[in-house]
């Protein structure tokens, strides 16, 4: 290996006190190929196992908490205890190299599928009216009763318990890309006139009835992680000065790690007052040293990982280069970086070893995606 690469590779101690090998994540990353009904499917084992081999810490797909969460068709489900076999799979598939293996806890919100969800319901803070993933149609979400977002806070505490009869080693508490939670944080879905206008009261709510679930199911190695996103492209959404707020109500909790949702790591500050500035690194330095940070956005090769990592961010998290280059972290610790394919290619005879599904994504460009010649 190279020696400015060893960094990646060195351990961290979580604030519970769990080590990590390195300092690499597997992103949590849709892949649509759960069966219809949420349970695990086989393709997905080979799939998690692979990109789970050499990493630090490996996170699954964003799984449903309540069936009117669900926002991604072949999307995993820990709504039910029925779904608890198939996630100990999912798990001994994840945690068999090493990895610590975590469960990305979710709810769609008003991003859920009306086509996925019973009786086509579809419940948001306030009422809205969008599309959602892969939709050509608007579709309507009606504004959730107080009765009903208290249940939404149990079943992020029941998910939990799955989790942990699973034999998982943490979840993470999927706060960011304007799913429910993050719809709360935000006033461009949560114009509410009751208690939950307040834009941190669902998040903490949740945070804390995950974390006493853990504390009365759990132990205290299992982690707790939280993934926010911490500026919004609508003028009337979440801005860097209020998850600087947010970030100080979360840095208190007894969390493990804070992940920011980005789609670039060195991406700036589009206005207001910290126009310009990387907001990584503003993250960072807001958090304070409290709780580590997970940076994650388009690396791609290992001169990418370094750069994002000497922003300061105690992991990076790697999504779909992981997918594209399963032995990503493997061809950097053994010195063959430049073996690393950091393309699609559509003619690759393995489909870069991708459940049908996601391969089928991927080759229809639904996700952005360096190709063949251009990175």
């Amino acid at each position: 290996m190279d020696k400015k690469y060893e960094p990646l590779f060195s351990p961290y101690t979580l604030p519970n006190g769990v080590e990590i090998r390195n300092r690499f994540v597997l992103a949590p990353l849709t892949h649509i190929s759960s069966n219809d009904d949420g349970t695990i499917a086989d393709v997905e084992l080979p799939y998690m196992e692979k990109r789970s081999k050499d990493v630090g810490i490996s996170i699954s797909a964003a799984s449903n908490v309540t069936d009117i969460g669900k926002a991604f068709p072949g999307q995993p489900s820990v709504a039910h205890d029925s779904d608890i076999p198939g996630l100990k799979r999912l798990a001994q598939a994840m945690k068999k190299n090493g990895a610590k293996a975590l469960v990305q806890i979710h709810h769609g919100g008003a991003q859920a599928l009306d086509n996925l969800t019973p009786n086509g319901d579809v419940v948001a803070p306030s009422p809205i009216t969008l599309k959602s993933f892969g939709q050509q149609q608007e579709h309507d979400a009606r504004e959730i009763t107080p009765e009903e977002i208290e249940k939404t806070i149990k079943a992020f505490g029941e998910a939990t318990r799955r989790v942990i009869e699973a034999g998982f080693d943490g979840v993470e508490i999927h706060g960011a890309n304007h799913y429910l939670i993050h719809q709360f944080v935000s006033r461009h879905y949560n114009r509410r006139n009751d208690e939950w206008a307040d834009p941190y009261k669902y998040p903490l709510a949740v945070v804390d009835e995950v974390v006493n679930t853990v504390k009365q199911y759990g132990n205290k190695d299992f982690i707790i992680g939280y993934r926010f996103s911490p500026e919004d492209a609508e003028a009337d959404g979440i801005k860097m000065e209020q998850t600087k707020e947010l970030l100080g109500y979360l840095s208190d909790k007894p969390l493990d790690y804070l992940h920011a949702s980005l789609f670039t790591i060195h991406s700036e500050t589009r206005e207001g007052k910290y126009q310009g500035q990387e907001r990584i690194r503003l993250i960072h330095e807001w958090i304070g040293g409290k709780v580590p940070l997970i940076g994650i956005g388009s690396i791609f090769n290992a001169d990418e990982a370094l750069s994002a990592f000497e922003t300061g961010v105690e992991f990076i998290a790697l999504g779909r280069e992981l997918l594209l280059e399963p032995r990503f972290v493997e061809k950097i610790k053994e010195g063959r970086t430049d073996e690393i394919i950091s393309y699609f290619d559509s003619k690759r005879e393995d489909k870069h070893e991708l459940p049908p599904n996601l391969w089928e994504q991927f080759n229809k460009g639904f996700y952005p995606l360096p190709k063949k010649g251009e990175h």
